[in-house]
């Protein structure tokens, strides 16, 4: 039996977790229709996402269709959930990209697109909500086209949009030769033979025209686009039939064995549970096994664990299409919950660190937010409990302060509430976010040097050589011979750790940190003089070299009236903003550029009264810019500016000196 895994990806409020539901009843998976708004769904599992009717984590429900097992990952909507979408498309066979007929393309589905086409995943196109008010089908198309890919194929036209009654209609190519001729031309654009039966006027041939589609699909060239409404079932039947035949299915099982972990969560009792995709071999409970890990600065690491349990989804429908007995091994392409891999994180890989790729597609996060418990006696279990969470979402780094507290990187306020909610419920700590602000990064500007030798207030020896590179790389110009390795271990534990702050305390990236000079007194130095000593000489260094500040920024695109095109623009130069180009558009004109992310909010507020009140912004992270001027110190936790010297003098505490 052939297996697909197939994501559901949107913008939030598209549609995807009632759509996921709808897919679930067609193919009775389940027999009862559950709700967002009552919080019945089956994806949506969680008390904080059943509360506030939104997708927080990826969830998986299977079901059978035809001769093949489907397994449906449905992911968050909202943007400050990107970390699980990233993770799920990482798995994927295939994806849905889900649109709402009324609002049409939205600037997180631009996003999701891009990452897609860039991934070349097969991605079938819907347009949800077409019997809602306001639907406009044939608009939405356009927009399609327009912003996000021109390779679309639309397979049918809306009946009755915008009513009860809205329906779908499938285009057949046999009979119908406007719909072949046009679905032939997009095709055409990837197939020289299509291009030449065009070009010498020849009716284009139905069997050739679907097996090019299903070819130009499975590379994903092009892209299917249908119609309906997740909640009347209005062009469900054909959506399903789209994914049973032009969809592939997972590839075959590679020679070596190889699962990775996109998903971590705790079950009811308090487990940790980790979710794997299979590409080869088998994993079955009681079985040891060895994950691979992919570092930021491009190392393989590797942890050991053990699986006491391991469930493969969709055994049940296994077992009803086959016969068979419930699967108890987990294998290629299939999907399982698997318990007992303490110490595994997200993206790590099992039996073979082959395809690892630390690379990210969405920006990290840019807000930092303190986070103090309520109660002072619960500070180390607020701290454990952020340490935990992390865990499930490496996005969220938390930054523990001289001064006791801890701050957070958040994507947004939606986040950040969900974040408080879950250390309330789940951890049982009572939480109180700060104000969140911009995070800024430091690049070092030159080479700088410093080096301590033992004896002189010391007990070992570390020298440093800091310059620009790209990333966060350390390397050694010592013999590895020349400490115990547990020495190595924690200079470089602790070089990488003081990275986090600056000389302005911003983190610092684009850096190679080189570590030439060591030495030791044996067996009086220890691993912990060392994770001291580290951060005290590279700050030096550092200092030496010199850093430049920069801010991030968000890329834009401002749609106004034509009239109000010249005031708007001069209006975001004046503000700082870098203007790319203007398109014209029917609605006026849109103008697209990059402006810092702290002047956002404010040109959010005029745009209103300078476009008459009909301007329309969106945007997405924009990379960053040099700080002009002098550039901003980081805040201390408890709200103080940052400085220097004062964090020089805390690093070289006579803890550990002799």
């Amino acid at each position: 039996m052939q297996t697909v895994n197939l994501g559901i990806v949107a913008h939030v409020d598209a549609g995807k977790t009632s759509l996921t539901e709808r897919l679930l009843h067609a193919t009775g998976a389940i027999d009862r229709l559950g709700s967002v708004d009552a919080g019945t769904t089956q994806t949506d599992t969680g008390e904080i996402e059943r509360r506030r009717g939104i997708t927080i984590r990826s969830a998986v429900a299977a079901f059978g269709l035809g001769d093949r097992q489907v397994n449906l990952l449905d992911t968050p909507g909202h943007s400050d959930f990107v970390a699980e979408v990233e993770r799920a498309l990482g798995v994927l066979d295939a994806a849905i990209l889900v649109l709402s007929a009324v609002e049409g393309v939205q600037p997180h589905s631009r996003r999701i697109m891009r990452i897609l086409r860039s991934l070349r995943l097969p991605t079938l196109i819907f347009v949800n909500k077409i019997d809602r008010a306001g639907a406009r089908p044939e608009d939405v198309v356009g927009d399609v086209r327009r912003l996000l890919t021109p390779a679309v194929a639309p397979l049918g036209t809306v009946r009755a949009p915008g009513t009860p009654e809205a329906a779908f209609r499938r285009d057949d190519p046999r009979y119908d030769h406007g719909s072949a001729h046009r679905l032939a031309e997009t095709l055409a654009e990837h197939d020289d033979e299509l291009l030449a039966d065009l070009v010498d006027d020849l009716p284009p041939d139905p069997d050739r025209i679907d097996t090019v589609l299903r070819a130009q699909v499975a590379a994903g060239l092009v892209h299917p686009l249908l119609f309906g409404s997740a909640l009347s079932g209005a062009g469900v039947p054909d959506l399903l039939d789209a994914i049973a035949v032009l969809l592939p299915a997972s590839p075959p099982a590679e020679s070596e064995p190889r699962a990775r972990v996109f998903a971590i969560e705790r079950d009811p009792a308090g487990e940790r549970v980790a979710y794997l995709r299979s590409y080869g071999g088998q994993l079955r409970a009681r079985q040891r096994v060895v994950a691979y890990r992919r570092e930021p600065d491009g190392r393989t690491t590797t942890t050991r664990a053990r699986i006491t349990r391991l469930d493969v989804i969709g055994a049940a429908t296994h077992h009803a299409q086959t016969g068979d007995d419930p699967p108890a091994a987990l294998t290629a392409g299939h999907i399982a919950r698997v318990a007992g891999l303490t110490g595994v994180r997200l993206g790590d890989q099992l039996g073979s660190p082959a395809g690892l790729d630390g690379r990210s597609h969405f920006p990290a996060p840019t807000l930092e937010a303190v986070v103090r418990p309520r109660d002072p006696a619960r500070t180390l279990a607020l701290h454990a409990a952020l340490l935990d969470i992390a865990d499930t979402d490496p996005f969220i780094r938390t930054r523990v302060a001289p001064d006791g507290g801890t701050s957070v990187l958040l994507y947004g306020e939606v986040q950040r509430e969900v974040l408080a909610a879950t250390l309330a419920e789940t951890y049982g700590v009572e939480a109180e976010f700060g104000p969140g602000r911009l995070m800024h990064v430091e690049r070092p500007t030159g080479i700088g040097t410093a080096v301590e030798i033992i004896g002189h207030g010391f007990l070992g020896t570390v020298g440093f050589r800091v310059e620009p590179d790209s990333g966060v790389r350390y390397r050694l110009e010592v013999e590895l011979g020349s400490l115990p390795l547990s020495f190595h271990k924690a200079i470089e534990e602790a070089t990488r750790a003081a990275l986090d702050q600056g000389r302005h305390g911003w983190p610092v990236t684009d850096i190679r940190v080189t570590l030439t000079h060591s030495g030791y007194w044996s067996p009086i130095t220890t691993a912990g003089h060392f994770r001291d000593l580290a951060p005290y000489v590279l700050m030096r260094a550092l200092a030496e070299a010199g850093t430049r500040v920069f801010e991030p920024c968000r890329r834009f695109e401002a749609e106004v009236p034509a009239d109000r095109l010249g005031a708007v623009a001069a209006y975001l130069g004046r503000l700082g903003a870098r203007i790319d180009g203007t398109d014209e558009i029917a609605a006026g004109w849109r103008i697209g550029g990059v402006l810092p992310a702290r002047l956002e909010p404010e040109a959010q507020r005029r745009l209103p009264d300078l476009s008459s009140g009909e301007g329309l912004w969106s945007s997405t992270p924009g990379g960053d810019r040099q700080v002009s001027g002098d550039p901003p110190c980081r805040p201390r936790t408890d709200g103080n500016p940052f400085d220097r010297v004062e964090y020089l003098r805390f690093l070289a505490q006579p803890r550990n000196r002799s």
